[in-house]
């Protein structure tokens, strides 16, 4: 499954214009569906919040997120007096990168012949494709970092340390979570991912095959990743005035906006692809429609980011960091040994099973004996308090 038969032949003209078509097509529909992204977004949460929604600029009001580009292209541009003027301009472009080239691994759907080539509906298929993910997603908090630390301001440098705090921990429930399905299919290419999804469907995709926990630990996680409600603390304007891009306008603040709905599309495209079967679904008269069965996976997902985001109040950060540490981390740890249980058998799967089930109930303990703990400190603190403000209270 390794590899596109495109280049099965050796380059000649007509592979290296297929290729150079399949770059900009990738690069275009990531730009096109953020675009997308952000008006479905808008009209999806007017409609639960029963209001009209963006309807002024364009068709039904479809080109509101067009006309909202350009006006930051042509807004004025500024660099701080205090920042580092090269990691400053860069840290946009550092966020928006890994977006781009994370869709680059993603299947589309199956094979097409084209000037007698056949190549995949996917512009690259390294064997180590979840492992280049898995990059890619790391490389971004340095964007987010170095976007706060170069601004040369504190509120900035503060919301990009919470806000990589945030995402460096929520990494290992995503790595957790994947593991899960490398251990199902047996492979870290996400074309052999897919393919083992394929010949029944519903039924064998992973969503199935692990229990569904992982599915929805991964959902939670790559939400809180991507910074999206209830998770997004890392523009808490009533904290932090702002967030880590507060000293950006123009073009950089408008890349820091597309990395953000980039991210919320390339998240929807793995989830579909770990755990979804990709572009798998029925046959329409015999003919295979897999774009438009992963087109119709994708905006699903999206819609339930958006029914989360305009259903569910903001988190508290220290909430934020508990979740977590203490809940999703381990549940997807000990999701990771029953699923690689029962791979090597039933009863090992039972006896990974039990186990967790131990190590859960003694973390739980743990943890609620630490709460009880932290309350009566606070509870001697401010009877002490008391105590000290009031003669009599002490006699």
């Amino acid at each position: 499954m390794n590899g596109d038969p495109l280049f099965a032949h050796g380059l000649d003209l007509a592979v290296w214009v297929i290729l150079v078509v399949k770059v900009i097509a990738v690069f275009a529909i990531t730009l096109v569906s953020v675009l997308f992204m952000v008006m479905y977004e808008r009209k999806a949460v007017a409609l639960l919040g029963v209001r009209y929604g963006p309807n002024r600029a364009g068709p039904g009001g479809w080109l509101q997120s067009l006309a909202d580009g350009t006006k930051l292209f042509f807004k004025e541009s500024f660099t701080p007096a205090r920042a580092d003027k090269f990691v400053y301009k860069a840290a946009p472009y550092i966020a928006l990168a890994p977006a781009l080239l994370v869709m680059a691994i993603v299947p589309f759907g199956g094979t097409i012949t084209v000037a007698g080539h056949t190549t995949r509906l996917q512009l690259a298929d390294p064997p180590w494709g979840i492992l280049f993910f898995l990059m890619c997603s790391g490389v971004a908090v340095y964007g987010i970092m170095l976007a706060g630390w170069a601004s040369g301001a504190k509120y900035s440098l503060l919301a990009s340390v919470r806000a990589s705090a945030q995402m460096v921990s929520y990494e290992a429930v995503l790595g957790l979570t994947i593991a899960t399905v490398v251990l199902v299919t047996g492979s870290v290419n996400t074309s052999a991912i897919v393919a083992a999804q394929h010949g029944g469907f519903l039924w064998h995709w992973n969503i199935i095959h692990t229990a569904l926990i992982p599915f929805a630990l991964y959902s939670v996680a790559a939400t809180a990743e991507i910074t999206r409600a209830p998770f997004d603390l890392v523009e808490a304007e009533e904290e932090i005035s702002g967030g880590f891009n507060m000293e950006y306008s123009s073009i950089g603040f408008a890349l820091f906006y597309l990395a953000e709905y980039a991210n919320l599309v390339v998240q929807a495209a793995l989830i579909t692809t770990l755990w979804l079967g990709g572009p798998d679904g029925p046959r329409i008269a015999g003919n295979s429609i897999g774009p438009v069965w992963f087109t119709l996976k994708v905006l699903i997902l999206l819609y339930i980011f958006v029914w989360i985001r305009a259903t569910l109040p903001r988190f508290r950060y220290d909430q934020l960091m508990e979740l977590g540490w203490k809940k999703l981390i381990p549940a997807a740890l000990g999701m990771l040994m029953i699923v690689a249980g029962f791979q090597v058998g039933r009863w090992y799967g039972i006896g990974a099973f039990g186990g967790a089930l131990v190590g859960w109930a003694l973390l739980w303990r743990a943890i609620d004996i630490g709460r009880r703990a932290s309350s009566m400190e606070v509870q001697i603190s401010a009877d002490a308090a008391v105590a000290s403000s009031d003669p009599k209270a002490a006699r």
